[in-house]
């Protein structure tokens, strides 16, 4: 018989998410509560087109109110009588939140969408287009955010960071909701990626959920180790030579090699480096930042041959190290204090909100905490049954 595999008391053995120091250490934060009401968190998907009036596809703005994004398109499909594959999303929406997105359709179900709407539900317009919604066809996520007991004088002790991030940025971390409750998602990823689990030990209706997320979950890890070392040791406003730098307003991709022409370029804002989300597609870097990352694998016990292994859940890219948010603005309410901001997609609102009140702000369980939590009752109670 094989022996129980347990992955979700490990969480506590495997390394946990790394630390992420903010930019602005040095500065006083504001502390706080956010997510205390849904109604705190607000979320205004940008999209990166507008529907175009025709076609075979039904745009649905959606207006959610402290509903997951799982939740959301299971509803969905449910009500329109379509498979959950049949509802696209650009990107997934926080759950402890009001939140608006598009979501597509068949246009075939319109005369059922009235349907959709709950308590918690609403849809706002609806208008057809030529093709389904996919993940990243969005420019960013608007949001505002009120955080709740703050300390006195909240507003003036925000102030010098919002002037310090508006001009250098921020360190692009994961959020640590990415890791699961007590670092649990992370602790299967490792197992899966070094070969001490396998796939076929997960519930068979959430297997290729569960990998991926907690496969990626890896990567994640990974890439705010790397990020956090950078920041400690001085160098995340350096460019170095062998660094993979992202062009920002195309996302186009070079190695550095002429350092004295491309700083100059990263101070204007044109070019920012990346950090690595390992897999076999990754571009590599080069000369010092490409053994950072070699030592980075060595020290968690990894190489790049385990990536290889998961290459159809885990292709590899690069990730920006650095964010500069949009129209960030701070306001003082009589409940708190008020962050307004943009940033573009797959970035953390949490991990700014981290350097401004100075705390982790994942107090809200989110979607991939539920999933995993759900996966763990139903593994348990399967190994309940086969002990009877």
């Amino acid at each position: 018989m094989m022996e129980p595999f347990d992955a979700f008391d490990t969480g506590r053995r495997v390394a946990a998410s790394a630390a992420t120091p903010p930019l602005t250490a040095a500065l006083p934060g504001v502390g706080g509560r956010t997510k205390v009401e849904p109604e705190d968190f607000e979320v205004e998907e940008i999209p990166a087109y507008e529907p175009s009036g025709a076609g075979e596809h039904l745009f649905l703005w959606i207006e959610k109110r402290d509903v997951a994004a799982e939740q959301l398109q299971r509803h969905v499909a449910r009500v329109l009588g379509v498979s959950t594959s049949d509802v696209g999303m650009a990107g997934l929406k926080d759950r402890r939140a009001v939140t608006r997105q598009y979501v597509s359709v068949p246009a075939a179900r319109v005369a059922r969408i009235a349907e959709l709407n709950t308590e918690a539900i609403r849809v706002l317009k609806a208008e057809r287009h030529g093709n389904k919604l996919k993940t990243g066809h969005l420019r960013g996520n608007r949001f505002s955010v009120l955080v709740r007991e703050v300390v006195e004088n909240a507003e003036q002790i925000a102030r010098p960071i919002a002037e310090r991030v508006a001009r250098q940025g921020f360190p692009n971390y994961f959020g640590s909701q990415r890791f699961g409750h007590e670092g649990e998602t992370l602790a299967l990823g490792f197992d899966l990626l070094a070969g001490r689990k396998r796939p076929q030990d997960l519930p068979a209706a959430r297997r290729r959920f569960l990998s991926r997320l907690s496969l990626s979950a890896v990567q994640s890890e990974l890439f705010n180790r790397a990020l956090a070392e950078r920041l400690r040791d001085g160098l995340l406003h350096q460019v170095l030579a062998g660094d993979v730098m992202e062009v920002v307003a195309s996302g186009g991709k070079f190695i550095a090699e002429d350092v004295a022409r491309e700083q100059p370029r990263y101070d204007a804002g044109e070019i920012v480096p990346t950090g690595p989300m390992f897999g076999p597609k990754m571009r590599q870097p080069a000369g010092e930042p490409l053994e950072r990352e070699r030592r980075l694998l060595e020290a968690c016990g990894l190489k790049l041959e385990d990536f290889r292994r998961q290459q159809r859940l885990l292709p590899g890219t690069r990730r920006a190290c650095i964010v500069w948010p949009a129209e960030l603005a701070i306001q003082a309410e009589p409940e708190g204090l008020r962050l307004s901001f943009t940033l573009p997609p797959g970035t953390y609102a949490t991990t700014l909100l981290a350097e401004f009140c100075k705390m982790p702000h994942d107090h809200a369980v989110d979607d991939s905490m539920l999933a995993f939590s759900e996966v763990r009752r139903q593994y348990r109670s399967a190994l309940r049954k086969l002990a009877e």
